[in-house]
Parts: C-alpha cells; sequence; structure tokens
C-alpha cells in the first residue's frame, strides 16, 4: 500500500524520498533525531518498510518502545498520518485500547480496518467496527471481512448482514443480477429476469411472502426458452381478462392445492415443495411466462394451476414433449381445460398412446373423449366400455362402437 507523506517537516520527507544522509536515517530509526512525536512516528513507520535491514529493524524496536500515552495521543489526532494509522492497525500485539482508536481515528484506511477485521480474534472489536453503519456501506469487502471472521460477536454479524442486505443485495437489483447471468452464458435466465413483472419490486421486497432476490435466481434458473423461440399467438384477448393479481390467501391456496395433487401423484419431493412456495409469490402475468419458458421441472408444476391461462402456458411451451404430454394425458389432477387443449392440437393427435390416455382419463372433456372414441383400436374401445373409471355416456358410446365394429 503507497501513502503519501502526512508530514510537512523536511527532514521527514528527505528520509521518505531517500535523500536524507545514511547517519540521519540510522539517527532517526532510533529515535535520536529531535522531532515532533506525530513526526517522529511518521519518519519510523516510513523506515520500517525500509528494504534497509539495519533500518527497518531499528525502526521496529523504537516504534515498540515508545510510550503507550504517546502513541494514544498521536494514533487519536487529526493530524495522524494515514501510514502510521496502517501500521497499527495491523500490528498482532497492541493493547485494546490502541485498537479502538485505530478503529475510531477518520483517516484510519478502510483497507487498513478492512486487513485489521480479517485477522483479528477480538470479537468486541469487530462489534465496534459494525456501528460504523456508513464505513460498512463505503467498504463492501469490509462487510464480508466481518461477516467471515469467526470471532465475530453475534451484534457484529447481524449488523453488517443488515447493511449487506439493505445496501448491496437489494441494490444489487434484477437488472445487475441479468447482467451476470448474461455474462456467464445464461441468456435465457437473463432475459425473464430482464422482463418479469416481480422484479419491479424485488428492492422493496421484505415479506415473507413476497419473493426475494435469492427467489428470483432460482426462478431464473429453471428458464430454458428464449423470446424468439415463443408462439404466443394463442394468447387472444378473450383471455387478458383473466390475468389479474390473486390475493396472498388465493396464491397459499393454489400453492396448497398442487402441493396436494403432487402427494395424489406421488411426486411432491422436498425440492418440489419449496419450488411450488417460490413460485406462487409471483402474479398470474409472471407465472404466465415462466409457464412458458420455464424447463421440465417448471411445466410439471404450472401445467396444474388451477387457471387456465397458465395450465395452457405450460402445454403452449415450445419445449415441452410427447412424453411429457403422454404423462399428462393421464393425469386426474390437471385442469380439463389442459386436456382439452391436447385433445384439440393434432400434433398431439398423432398419437395413439397420447388419444388412448385422453379417452381413458375422466377428466377428459366428454365431447372431446367422444370424437377420440371413434379412432381407438376395437380391442381398446371394449376395455373402455367395460372401465367404471370413465363416465357412462362414454362407456356405452365405447361399447356401442366396439360392437358395431364387431359386426354386432
Amino acid at each position: 500500500m503507497n501513502f503519501e507523506v502526512n508530514s510537512t517537516n523536511s527532514v521527514v520527507k528527505a528520509i521518505s524520498d531517500g535523500s536524507a544522509p545514511r547517519p540521519a536515517q540510522i539517527a532517526a530509526s532510533r529515535g535520536m533525531l529531535p522531532l515532533p512525536q506525530s513526526d517522529l512516528l511518521e519518519a519510523l513507520v516510513i523506515l520500517s518498510h525500509s528494504d534497509d535491514k539495519e533500518l527497518s529493524q531499528n525502526a521496529e524496536k523504537t516504534i515498540k518502545a515508545q510510550e503507550a500515552s504517546q502513541l494514544k495521543e498521536v494514533i487519536s489526532s487529526d493530524e495522524a498520518a494515514p501510514i502510521v494509522l496502517d501500521y497499527f492497525a495491523v500490528q498482532e500485539t497492541l493493547s485494546q485500547d490502541i485498537y479502538e482508536l485505530v478503529i475510531a481515528n477518520p483517516k484510519t484506511p478502510s483497507e487498513s480496518i478492512t486487513r485489521f477485521a480479517k485477522q483479528t480474534s477480538n470479537g468486541e472489536l469487530l462489534e465496534i467496527i459494525s456501528f460504523n453503519q456508513q464505513l460498512l456501506i463505503n467498504t463492501p469487502d469490509l462487510i464480508d471481512a466481518i461477516i467471515s471472521n469467526s470471532s465475530k460477536t453475534k451484534e457484529a454479524d447481524r449488523r453488517a448482514s443488515e447493511v449487506k442486505e439493505e445496501f448491496f443485495e437489494k441494490e444489487r437489483g434484477a437488472e445487475q443480477i441479468a447482467k451476470e447471468l448474461r455474462a456467464q452464458g445464461n441468456e435465457t435466465a437473463a432475459e425473464f429476469l430482464e422482463e418479469a413483472d416481480f422484479t419491479t419490486e424485488l428492492e422493496e421486497s421484505s415479506k415473507e411472502n413476497e419473493i426475494s432476490l435469492e427467489d428470483a435466481i432460482l426462478l431464473a434458473e429453471h428458464i430454458e426458452v428464449l423470446d424468439d423461440d415463443l408462439h404466443d399467438s394463442w394468447l387472444g384477448l378473450e383471455y387478458i381478462e383473466e390475468i389479474y393479481e390473486e390475493t396472498q390467501e388465493e396464491r397459499d391456496e393454489i400453492a396448497k392445492k398442487m402441493i396436494g395433487d403432487m402427494k395424489a401423484d406421488d411426486e411432491a419431493s422436498n425440492e418440489r415443495i419449496s419450488i411450488i412456495q417460490q413460485i406462487m409469490k409471483m402474479g398470474m402475468k409472471d407465472r404466465v411466462k415462466l409457464a412458458m419458458k420455464g424447463d421440465r421441472e417448471v411445466r410439471n408444476i404450472l401445467i396444474r394451476d388451477p387457471n387456465r391461462l397458465i395450465s395452457q402456458a405450460a402445454v403452449q411451451n415450445p419445449k415441452i414433449t410427447e412424453q411429457e404430454i403422454e404423462k399428462v394425458s393421464t393425469m386426474k389432477t390437471v385442469p380439463e381445460d389442459v386436456l382439452r387443449q391436447i385433445a384439440s392440437d393434432r400434433k398431439w393427435a398423432k398419437n395413439y398412446v397420447i388419444i388412448h390416455n385422453l379417452a381413458k382419463n375422466p377428466r377428459t372433456p366428454i365431447g372431446n373423449t367422444m370424437s377420440i372414441l371413434t379412432r381407438l383400436q376395437l380391442r381398446d374401445l371394449a376395455n373402455i366400455s367395460k372401465s367404471r373409471n370413465v363416465p357412462d355416456a362414454v362407456r356405452r358410446h365405447a361399447k356401442r362402437l366396439s360392437e358395431a365394429r364387431a359386426g354386432r
């Protein structure tokens, strides 16, 4: 660390720039020059950093021999040299009252206090540092030094953590995180964070039921579809009226329902339940975007959302696979609109497994099921005609079709 000479004394300046005669330097290193105490200490500290071993060793011994009362007077002074304050900040065997004076002096370089905070084992001193909120705000590395120091007190940890959250994590915001994600090559996650409505509220979010920055990053990591890959022409004006903000109670009920549905399907892992809880902190517009752009895990969750706009968005996700649709077509916990949408999609209708599953699923709207029955094989029609898991109308129609095909 480089420091400018604080003293206006010509002798100190000559010692600093090396122009002082060697006898004068040796005399200064032994504390024998008639200098004011503050100038002498500055000269000694400068010499302690000298490459000349004799000078540096002499200076170290002379500093240690200084009376405590004289040291305190200089260290607490407004005229104290930053290089002197830095020197004492990183010494390891000083009394606590000297360290307190170094910490309290506004001329002590923040880098020096940060180094002190990293190496000290005195939790009380770390606590004193943590009370200087302005210093913490101006020195982010100091916050991390306090938090990572195993000797910190609970109070020091609390204060440093609060400043970090209030002035740095929140100020990072979605825009900063998006830049970081993009720099890592995660364009999809960055794009989602930049466009999501909830990101405008991240800086104010502090309540349990509001989405946090950590939640936002977690959800963004589940995004795999770029805007350019979306086909949202299906999102007609007739659905716009459904985009509104639910109350927190309504969101809690939706989360409870989805978790219950997943438990019924034996798919409710702790990790999945946690993701559901994070998702349900989002408004409906953001859940629609998440459904259309999310990965398999997100689709598996949001396809169960009781709001048809969100569940249908999951089906419209361009990354959804036939295997996923085959599974969804068997589910009795998805909204009927999802099954209706699958049944009406020409792409999925070409898959016999999907239409057969839809025909057997009692949740499939009857109108769609009746149309599908005409395309089933005789054996499958016969089985459906005997099934007690489908509506009576479906069973009867399957029986009529199977008998007609059999010539009876």
